[in-house]
């Protein structure tokens, strides 16, 4: 058996993998690990053979015996390890299916590790959609085991790389699916992975899987999140190999920190709905008549046409498309007299701009505008929807396309769209990941500084915020020249809207001093390369000559030595230590330059060297480095006897406890300066405050006065209606009364057949005797009867003159004499008309006074009708007016 095995291992590696005998294999499997360990890079020829044929991999991860199989997966994640990309792309078609259905599922723990390795090793070589394609189909397997490990790998997959590298939108599509699997292993590894995808999208990953769930089972997983929840953001824990190169070179750069901090500021941003949505086609479900609608007179038309919009474009994502005509009257709706109808325009403004992104910049300037003027409106549920329809504009372009229309809104005249505007900006500052330039953030500054001059107390408090969030942007000192004309307590509260804001932009200046290292790098290299460059340096050195190295820093130290005293030797040292490195290099040579100068040295008076020092003052060259130190003591020791020749110790106390008392009455002056600053700003502040009051109150009183005399005027309005009401209602009860009694005089009277018909006849000579009539019934006198009847007639006729009043005042008693009065003609008058007529006329009436009688009844009838004209006519004039 020794000899088989000699043989064994003198085969070449892929004869081994192919072996019958599975030692063999295993064997091989073994010795492919050592081979590739020592390989000096992926091009070695030991990789060559299994870039040719990926079926040996094949092989190897699906081995019939455990042992070698394990053993096989473990030379697979050699070969990836070290073989590189080609490895990865040359193999991975062949070995992925196999992994999953022989190495994710196998019983040794070992194994399956391996097998997981090896898929992170390929996700790591090149890219993961691949391996995640072929990871997929293994969902739909009939055992339940290759089921529930495939669900464990991504889980560990999603877990290493996270959502940026790994595509979600898969797997949360096939999610349903196995949440109704009969296993419960199936089940629970499928809530594990749902678990770790919240911890990386969280609300935004239920948009494409939670309403295929059944409630039930979203209560469940419910209950898991709110562990989630309350966890830090994830971070990504393995890197791709294109990551880690991209770290290799900012390490060598040496800007590996801010590589860092770039990184950490990029991984708590969570992925949202718009990024795992597919696009909609909004434009072919919009309703045919929308426009006509739009156009309609009514309202309700416009906002039923609106409303159909809006539940259409209420979606994640929509696809791009012309919006032209739609953003044109939804524009147009910004300028409708109807709150309703605008409410609805700017939601459906929102929807477009949060479902079209950066798609939605096209149309931008057609509706800002707009929307910023109609925010005139107080009521609040307008104004909420006008600012989530700005706000998702911005968030669609960004703060440098919307700062012109903003700084332009802030100068309106109407407060309401000045404060409106104003929070607006300050949402922009917070919510922007891009740092303003320099112009715009002066611009903003400079508005804002403005702004804290205002009169209402609102809109100064936000221009202080928009400052305090734009200093946390840029920083205190970036701000620094806005702050200095500002008193204490803006500056103040400027500070605390500073501490408070949270934004997610910070400007971070990258540090100056890099740039000047860049010179030396060369240098820095080649040591860093081989320690033999340093030798290189001192052979140049050595090899130049030494005057060149010298005179560079000898003619400074000459031309600084005339005026220095050179009669002190002792002073010479400190320049050589100055200059060590080139005079050790240059050797003894270089006291040769020194020597051309020395009849300068031997100069002795230096009294004349020390007096013409100062007049010649040839700047930094000129001044000594080491040597002045013992003139500077002389010179010390002259002046201090001076003054103190002119006063003694008693008098040099007292001049310094005035020093003293001066200083503490200057800083005493500077505070109560300062304090009076502060007071004269609150001073302001609170007359401003006042002033606002003030008009505030006159404001209220002449409102309360205007609505008193509204109040008076109505109510005299209404007294003078109810007189002209009861008056109209007297007038026409007279009316109704006259027209009722002209209807019942129309008709000839019983009286005048009396008086005028000749129905008695006296024939006596006296009228006082009664006579027996013809037909021998008795007649009575009739001269009185006529006396009467005639009478009665004429106070009729005058009745028709009289006037209404006159009527209604006597009435009553004219009626009852009336009715007394003609009981007896008509008895009279029965009689008669029963006896029949007879001879003699000499009591009757004359046909002519009858003939007057009737004209006078027609004139008081025409008088009667043309006075109710008059009336009537009257009548309908007090009506209009």
């Amino acid at each position: 058996m020794g000899d088989q095995e000699e043989d064994f291992s003198s085969l070449p590696l892929p004869d081994r993998f192919t072996h019958k005998n599975w030692k063999v294999r295993k064997g091989g499997y073994e010795d492919a690990v050592k081979a590739f360990e020592v390989t000096p890079d992926e091009s070695d020829p030991a990789f060559r053979p299994f870039l040719l044929d990926s079926g040996l991999w094949k092989g190897a991860v699906a081995d019939s015996n455990v042992a070698a199989q394990q053993d096989g997966i473990n030379a697979l994640c050699a070969f990836l390890k070290y073989g590189g990309p080609q490895a990865c792309t040359r193999s991975r078609n062949a070995t992925i299916t196999p992994i999953v259905e022989k190495g994710l599922s196998s019983t040794r723990a070992a194994t399956k590790q391996s097998s997981l390795e090896a898929l992170l090793l390929y996700i790591e070589l090149d890219k993961a959609d691949p391996i995640v394609e072929d990871l997929l189909p293994a969902l739909n397997n009939k055992q339940p085991k290759i089921i529930a490990a495939t669900l464990a790998a991504l889980t560990a997959i999603v877990h290493a790389y996270g959502v940026k590298v790994i595509d979600p939108k898969p797997i949360l599509k096939n999610l349903p699916k196995v949440f109704g699997h009969a296993d419960k292993n199936v089940r629970a590894e499928a809530q594990t992975l749902a678990v770790e995808l919240y911890r990386w999208l969280r609300e935004a990953m239920k948009t494409l899987f939670w309403g295929d769930l059944k409630p039930v089972q979203q209560q469940d997983l419910e209950k898991l999140f709110e562990g989630v929840k309350q966890e830090p953001p994830p971070k990504q824990e393995r890197l791709l190999r294109s990551q880690q190169a991209v770290e290799a070179v900012a390490a060598v750069s040496g800007e590996d920190e801010e590589a860092e901090i770039e990184g950490e500021d990029d991984v708590p941003v969570e992925m949202d709905a718009f990024d795992l949505a597919e696009p909609v086609d909004v434009l072919g479900k919009v309703p045919s008549n929308f426009h006509e609608s739009m156009g309609s007179a009514k309202w309700k038309d416009r906002k039923d046409a609106l409303d159909a919009l809006y539940s259409v474009a209420k979606v994640d994502r929509i696809k791009d498309g012309h919006y032209d005509e739609i953003m044109s009257a939804l524009a147009k709706s910004m300028k409708d007299a109807n709150i309703a109808v605008v409410t609805v325009a700017a939601n459906c403004i929102e929807c477009f701009a949060k479902g079209l992104r950066h798609g939605f910049s096209k149309y931008r300037n057609r509706v800002m505008a707009p929307i910023m003027e109609r925010l005139k409106e107080k009521k609040q549920s307008v104004a909420d929807a006008l600012g989530a329809a700005l706000d998702a504009v911005f968030l669609s372009t960004g703060l440098t396309d919307c700062l012109d229309d903003i700084l332009e809104f802030l100068k309106h005249k109407n407060p309401q769209v000045k404060s409106e505007t104003l929070r607006f900006l300050i949402r922009c500052l917070k919510t922007t990941r891009e740092v303003p330039s320099k112009p715009e953030v002066k611009s903003i500054a400079e508005a804002a500084t403005k702004l804290l001059t205002e009169s209402v107390e609102a809109t100064r408090s936000g221009g202080a915020e928009v400052l305090g969030t734009l200093m946390k942007i840029m920083g205190e000192r970036a701000m620094g020249p806005y702050m200095d004309g500002l008193d204490e307590i803006r500056k103040t509260k400027i500070k605390e809207y500073f501490d408070a804001a949270e934004v997610k932009a910070k400007d971070r200046p990258k540090p100056v001093a890099p740039p000047p290292k860049a010179a030396p790098p060369g240098q820095k290299k080649t040591i860093t390369k081989k320690p033999t460059v340093g030798t290189k340096k001192t052979a140049p050195v050595a090899s130049n000559p030494q005057d060149e190295a010298t005179p560079q820093p000898r003619p400074p130290a000459s031309r600084g030595i005339p005026p220095k005293i050179g009669a002190s030797k002792a002073l010479v040292p400190p320049q050589k230590t100055g200059l060590q490195p080139p005079k050790k290099l240059s050797g003894p040579g270089g006291i040769a330059p020194p020597n051309l100068q020395s009849p300068r040295r031997n100069i002795t008076p230096q009294e004349n060297d020390l007096t013409p020092a100062p007049k010649l003052g040839r700047g930094l060259a000129g001044r000594p480095l080491g040597k002045p130190a013992p003139p500077s003591a002389l010179v010390s020791e002259t002046p201090v006897p001076a003054p103190n020749s002119g006063l003694n110790t008693a008098e040099r106390v007292e001049l310094d406890e005035l020093r003293t008392e001066r200083e503490r009455l200057v800083r005493t002056n500077e505070e109560l300066r300062s304090e009076k600053s502060k007071l004269t700003s609150q001073i302001h502040e609170l007359q401003n405050q006042n002033a606002q009051l003030i008009e505030d109150h006159t404001r209220d009183v002449l409102s309360v006065k205007a609505k008193e005399t509204q109040l008076v005027r109505a109510r005299s309005d209404a007294e003078s209606a109810e007189q002209t009401v009861q008056r109209q209602q007297r007038e026409l009860d007279r009316l109704k009364r006259e027209l009722a009694r002209t209807a019942r005089d129309q008709s000839p009277p019983a009286s005048y057949e009396l008086g005028n018909g000749s129905i008695y006849r006296d024939t006596s000579n006296n009228g006082g005797a009664e006579q027996q009539p013809a037909g021998g019934i008795k007649r009575h006198n009739s001269g009185a009867s006529l006396t009467e009847s005639k009478e009665i007639g004429y106070q009729r006729a005058r009745s028709y003159i009289t006037s209404p009043s006159e009527e209604k005042e006597n009435g009553g008693l004219d009626g009852g004499e009336r009715k007394k009065e003609r009981s007896p003609v008509k008895t009279a008058a029965g009689a008669i008309s029963r006896r029949g007529p007879s001879g003699g006329s000499d009591g009757g009436t004359q046909p002519g006074e009858k003939g007057e009688s009737w004209k006078r009844a027609a004139e008081v009838t025409n008088q009667l009708k043309a006075r109710i004209e008059q009336m009537k006519a009257k009548q309908g004039i007090r009506t209009q007016r």
